[in-house]
């Protein structure tokens, strides 16, 4: 019983930890495609066709 529970103890901080570390990269990311946006904007790139998601 105990050991079911570290387990369990384990896995909630395991997954804790994962959260925390995709929250960080996804806002990493949307940071340099904010940037990379702006320069392509600035640079007069206002046609994004060549993007597949636009």
């Amino acid at each position: 019983m105990v050991l079911l529970v570290l387990a369990g103890l384990a896995a909630v901080a395991v997954a804790i930890i994962a959260i925390r570390i995709a929250i960080k990269l996804a806002i990493r990311v949307g940071i340099v495609s904010a940037v990379v946006l702006a320069g392509l904007y600035t640079a007069g790139v206002t046609d994004l066709s060549f993007l597949p998601f636009f």
